[in-house]
């Protein structure tokens, strides 16, 4: 069991007034809080479909603790944060007192008094930022940028918006699939979690038996699993590929990366069962020729980057929102204003 079992999510995540002051995982939070995200992001987009920047967290200090490697997501957190005019500080953990001995607890409780306003924390272990937010430093915004296979919320909300934008229909029509290494992937549980709380009644989970997590019938309605993918792709809206975790991978649940493709593998032919405007995603980073083919990665199917441009939104939607609740739970305003 890893600590986000221990308590309920929306107990910590939300403020007396129900608005998020934490955002650590999808699970507990309602339909109206994540619509209340989408929204908050879709507004930091123009018409021209830019970024844009605004003052909202000015004078605060967002601090990135990477305890694990990240390319795109510790980036597009320092560009949503500079995007709302923050302040932003990026802790080399490798290089810190914790290599020294130091607690993680005495490290975060420095990190603190130095005037952090925002953790943004990714961590190998389940539960991580369940543990900051509620024992360690509740008073700070925590943000959940991946802890071990638990939960990856921001990445989750921005395939939502992605979805959203590109689809253009509700949640409710949509028929999603999600293929892939899902045993060992915090995106595909909380892409699960929010399509579900988002209302999809049509959700496809297409993997081997090796690369399923135990108890996979906890992932509850709507959700239907597949061995074979050309039936699971079948007359799709979208499809979400998954990277294949070899990092995570503790015993061969593979036998070949050539051979997870030949099942596996996105390819045209495969698409082609899908309906014609089906969308493709991918979380990043890719491995081409292995979980899907550069026709498609590259083609005019493809979302890829779309997602990249709504990671920032997203993120800046979850820091702004955050924070405010953080303030509102404090008494310093009345309203959350975004």
């Amino acid at each position: 069991m890893h600590l986000a079992a221990l308590h309920t999510p929306s107990q910590i995540q939300l403020n007396q007034q129900g608005n998020l002051k934490h955002f650590l995982t999808i699970e507990g939070l309602s339909k109206e809080t994540l619509t209340k995200i989408l929204d908050t992001a879709q507004s930091f987009i123009n018409d021209q479909n830019q970024l844009i920047t605004t003052p909202l967290l000015e004078g605060r200090t967002v601090m990135n603790l990477f305890f694990e490697n990240s390319t795109r997501t510790r980036t597009t957190f320092e560009a949503a944060a500079k995007r709302l005019s923050a302040n932003v500080l990026n802790i080399d953990i490798a290089r810190s007192s914790t290599s020294k001995g130091e607690t993680l607890r005495d490290t975060l409780w420095n990190l603190e008094a130095m005037a952090a306003d925002i953790f943004v924390v990714r961590h190998s272990s389940s539960g991580a930022a369940h543990f900051i937010a509620k024992d360690v430093c509740p008073n700070l915004a925590i943000i959940n940028a991946g802890d071990g296979r638990h939960a990856h919320p921001t990445q989750a909300m921005l395939d939502m918006l992605t979805i959203r934008r590109d689809t253009h229909k509700p949640f409710e029509e949509l028929s999603v699939a999600i293929i892939g290494d899902i045993k060992h992937s915090r995106v595909a549980r909380s892409d699960i979690a929010a399509l579900q709380t988002l209302g999809c009644q049509d959700i496809r989970v297409i993997a081997p038996n090796t690369l399923l997590p135990v108890g996979f019938s906890e992932y509850g309605d709507h959700v239907r699993l597949f061995n074979k993918m050309d039936e699971g792709v079948k007359d799709c809206d979208v499809i979400i590929a998954l990277r294949i975790q070899n990092e995570r991978i503790d015993s061969p649940a593979l036998s070949s990366q050539a051979e997870f493709y030949r099942m596996y593998g996105l390819n045209q032919e495969r698409l082609a069962l899908a309906k014609p405007d089906c969308i493709v995603m991918h979380p990043g980073p890719m491995n081409r020729g292995v979980e899907i083919d550069s026709s498609i990665a590259d083609g005019p199917r493809s979302v890829i980057l779309h997602q990249v441009t709504n990671g920032i939104a997203v993120r800046m939607a979850v820091l702004a929102l955050t924070m405010q609740g953080q303030l509102q739970q404090q008494g310093l305003i009345e309203a959350v204003a975004v």
